[in-house]
C-alpha cells in the first residue's frame, strides 16, 4: 500500500524537521499544499533568523503568501511535525488556512487541545479544519532524540 497524500507531505515535513535539527534549531517541519502543489516550506530557525517568530509554521506560510502573492492561504492545509503554538495559531487563523494536519502533542505549549485548544473557541473568528496524530510516534520520537542529545 502506497503513502497517503497527507502522509507524503507529513514525510516532508520530518524531512524539514531534522534539517532543524542539524542546524541546532528544535526539529520542528512545516510544508503548506494546495491541491497537490507545495506552495511553501518551513524548518524552525528562531536562533539562526535571531527573530522569535521563525517556528517551522511561520516560515512555511512565509513562503507560500510570498509565492502566491496573498497572505490568504484559503484552500491550503499545512503539515506540521509537532502541535502549533499559540502564535502560529493566531497565524494560521489570519491566513485563513482551511486545515492543519499535525503529528506530535505538545503539552506545554500546544494550542490544539494539549495546553489549551485554540481551534475550538467560539470567540475566534476563523476556525481551520484540525487533524492531529499523523505520524506522532515518528514526530515525536524526533524531538525526544534531539532533547535527550542536549542534556
Amino acid at each position: 500500500m502506497g503513502l497517503t497524500g497527507d502522509e507524503t507531505h507529513m514525510r516532508r515535513a520530518l524531512d524539514l524537521a531534522r534539517r532543524a535539527a542539524e542546524e541546532g534549531e528544535v526539529p520542528v517541519g512545516a510544508v503548506v499544499v494546495a491541491g497537490a502543489e507545495v506552495l511553501g516550506e518551513g524548518w524552525n530557525r528562531p536562533i539562526a533568523a535571531s527573530d522569535p517568530t521563525a517556528h517551522a509554521e511561520i516560515q512555511a506560510m512565509r513562503a507560500a503568501a510570498a509565492r502566491l502573492g496573498n497572505y490568504r492561504l484559503t484552500n491550503a492545509t499545512l503539515y506540521v511535525t509537532l502541535e502549533p503554538c499559540p502564535m502560529c495559531v493566531g497565524a494560521i487563523f489570519h491566513a485563513r488556512v482551511r486545515r492543519v494536519v499535525f503529528g506530535a502533542k505538545d503539552p506545554k505549549t500546544g494550542a490544539a487541545g494539549s495546553a489549551i485548544d485554540l481551534f475550538q473557541d467560539e470567540r475566534l473568528n476563523h476556525h481551520a479544519l484540525l487533524e492531529s496524530g499523523l505520524l506522532a510516534e515518528e514526530c515525536g520520537a524526533l524531538l525526544k532524540r534531539f532533547f535527550a542529545a542536549r542534556r
